[in-house]
């Protein structure tokens, strides 16, 4: 049975100051960029100006997730619709001990692909002759096109 990580969230959350829509963002974090960037790279705090900090497990992370920026808001944005934030900063920092916090799930939850996604996809396989292999292929791209960042 998973453990209820809901107390210490808050606690972690309450290190930074009251900062309205920072629960929701780090309910939302995991599943809106996948589990390796949320190992290496957690919500820290919400600026006044609505600029989310998040914290980096190294600089290498930081910079890579600044180039990524764009794409991890609009998961963002499909998980939170107007309660995401507008942008974001990256920054070597403290992250949260997540493995010792939640056991894994079972099954996996699986990522939906996006419309875009699909329309993507279908294009990639449009010169494929063989129907059967064309649907097959284009869900297989959809598929991999919606754990991309």
């Amino acid at each position: 049975m998973p453990r209820r990580i809901g107390g210490e969230v808050q606690r972690e959350l309450a290190r930074f100051g009251p900062a309205e829509g920072m629960t929701e963002i780090v309910r939302a974090w995991p599943s809106a960029v996948g589990e390796q960037i949320a190992q290496n790279a957690w919500p820290a705090r919400l600026a006044r100006d609505g600029t989310l900090h998040v914290a980096t497990s190294s600089s290498a992370w930081a910079f890579e997730l600044t180039q990524l920026e764009p794409k991890l808001l609009e998961r963002l944005r499909e998980e939170l619709g107007d309660k995401a934030p507008a942008t974001a900063r990256f920054a070597p920092g403290k992250l949260p001990d997540l493995s010792s916090r939640a056991e894994p799930t079972s099954p996996r939850s699986v990522t939906r692909p996006t419309q875009k996604d699909l329309e993507t996809a279908d294009a990639l396989a449009s010169e494929i002759e063989d129907e059967s292999l064309r649907k097959i292929v284009a869900k297989a791209a959809a598929a991999s096109l919606s754990k991309a960042l």
